[in-house]
């Protein structure tokens, strides 16, 4: 039935013929999916999507909060043969408009709170139709699935096909559609799967949010490639997931969790028996935090390496020595090298530039051949825009980032687009966004402000203003007033020393 369609057919496998089997079960209210009704809701969607026009290749883009109705749709779009594309949720009306107008869906699903607010910006950028889905997973999408017959036959997809668009923030302030194909997931999820050893037998605690890599395309592919099953929570709540602990056996999380679930009195090792393993990416984890998890919990977090141009890259082992501080090994079918500019390999146990090629990397930008090219070198290395070293052992750190890129919470932040509305504001010469350490988040946001002479303007009034255009995880957390921004003799803005000047900085 999905034997033509290479992602689907790949995360069906696994619980064909196990249709009472337990998918997803709800934190807040208990309410258990099987796998039967996960996939049967799914083929009513990409029924009820083929109705509305939607071809093969075509775009379905989602700003919904997190429901299993909402995977199914997932799963239903590419039944359907189209392209998945998840928005932050977070994402103000204008940060919505730029996603919908490059990317030009065929159909465009919202919060039904939202749908007065959005429906004027996907009009704008031509999107054909407009539904809604709710948190509950109520709204016209569903109406629309319960209405349709499900669909029989998978559209037609091969391993190069594209499965889904994730949108990356660009160093120029303009965000780019990485191209992801049904072979990208696929293999991706399969390597993850036989790595961290899930099976059938695995409960994960499912508290991420599902539009970005780390949440969908590891935590609900690996799940599903597994035939296991999911501890649904709508967000991060530490108390909750830590009284989910009895019932699951994983955990998939940014530091920020493990930070906040040390806050709990209940964290010990007993709480944690029944746990085989807990996981962490989106961002370092602070050797402080290593350190306390094992003290606390008896378990070594396992910390790995992705993007979203490629999914997962590196893993520190199951079975063998996790390294706290490092990423780990390359994953099988995966290369990596350190370079320098030029892509030459730089002397061992020397820093270099992290570039990789795969069957997980990435297709290139959406309609941005240049950028495409200027990142995938010709004989496939693509270049990460990571600084990275290895040990003696083989296993990857990362020593910094180029572009200046703010990781915060798990989400990635460039620095561009806060400078450019601050700089827009009248009596202000200039902006510098930076990120410093932060204990929960792993960065926050600062930003060094330079006024006209007698400019009233203060932080909180430029707040106020940033405030509305910005998502709340965009917001700095600190703005500084300078006579003037440190620079080299080249005239560029010396970020590194705005980040040791504040890092300790309230």
């Amino acid at each position: 039935m999905y034997s033509a369609n290479h992602l689907a057919s790949a995360l069906r496998a696994a619980s064909a013929g196990r249709g009472d089997a337990t998918f997803a079960t709800d934190a807040a209210g208990g309410q258990v999916t099987t796998y039967a009704a996960l996939w049967a809701q799914a083929e009513g969607m990409a029924s009820a999507l083929v109705e509305l026009g939607v071809a093969p290749g075509d775009r379905v883009a989602m700003q919904v909060e997190k429901s299993i109705n909402g995977l199914a749709c997932y799963l239903g779009t590419l039944l359907a043969g189209a392209i998945h594309l998840p928005l932050n949720t977070g994402y103000t009306a204008a940060e919505v408009s730029y996603f919908l107008t490059d990317a030009v869906p065929h159909v465009f699903i919202c919060d039904p709170a939202k749908l007065d607010m959005l429906t004027p910006v996907a009009a704008v950028a031509s999107v054909a139709h407009v539904l809604t889905l709710d948190a509950e997973g109520a709204g016209t999408l569903t109406d629309a699935a319960d209405d349709a017959a499900p669909l029989q036959t998978a559209v037609p997809r091969g391993a190069d096909d594209l499965a889904a668009f994730l949108y990356t923030s660009g160093t120029t302030g303009r965000s780019k559609g990485a191209m992801l194909t049904h072979g990208n997931l696929a293999s991706n999820a399969a390597v993850l799967r036989d790595l961290w050893q899930f099976t059938e037998d695995d409960v994960l605690i499912h508290a991420l949010p599902v539009f970005h890599t780390h949440g969908l395309f590891v935590a609900i592919n690996v799940t599903l490639m597994a035939g296991g099953a999911i501890i649904l929570h709508r967000s991060f709540d530490a108390s909750a997931v830590l009284a989910a602990f009895p019932k699951a056996t994983a955990l998939m999380g940014v530091p920020t969790f493990y930070t906040r679930l040390l806050d709990q009195p209940g964290l010990t090792p007993g709480a944690c028996a029944g746990m085989r393993l807990f996981i962490s990416g989106s961002a370092p984890m602070l050797l402080d935090t290593h350190l306390k998890w094992q003290d606390r919990t008896g378990h070594t977090v396992l910390e790995r390496y992705g993007m979203t141009e490629t999914c997962m890259n590196t893993s520190n082992p199951y079975d063998g020595q996790r390294k706290p501080g490092t990423v780990g090994l390359p994953l099988p079918g995966v290369e990596l090298r350190l370079a320098d500019a030029d892509g030459n390999p730089v002397a061992a146990g020397e820093p270099g530039g992290i570039e990789v090629k795969g069957p997980n990397l990435f297709k290139g930008y959406w309609q941005m051949p240049d950028k495409t090219a200027a990142d995938i070198r010709p004989d496939g290395w693509f270049i990460t825009g990571d600084i990275g070293q290895n040990d003696a052992d083989g296993y990857l750190t990362i020593v910094g980032r180029s572009k200046d890129l703010i990781i915060s919470g798990g989400y990635n932040i460039y620095p561009k687009e806060i400078e450019a509305l601050i700089d827009d504001i009248d009596g202000v010469v200039e902006s510098a966004a930076f990120g410093v350490p932060d204990a929960d988040f792993g960065e926050s946001i600062a930003v060094a402000i330079v006024l006209e002479r007698d400019s009233a303007v203060t932080p909180d009034a430029i707040m106020l203003t940033i405030a509305p255009l910005l998502a709340r995880y965009k917001h700095p957390r600190a703005i500084h007033i300078l006579q003037a921004l440190p620079r080299n003799t080249m005239g560029k803005v010396q970020k590194n020393q705005l980040r040791d000047q504040f890092a300790t900085a309230p």
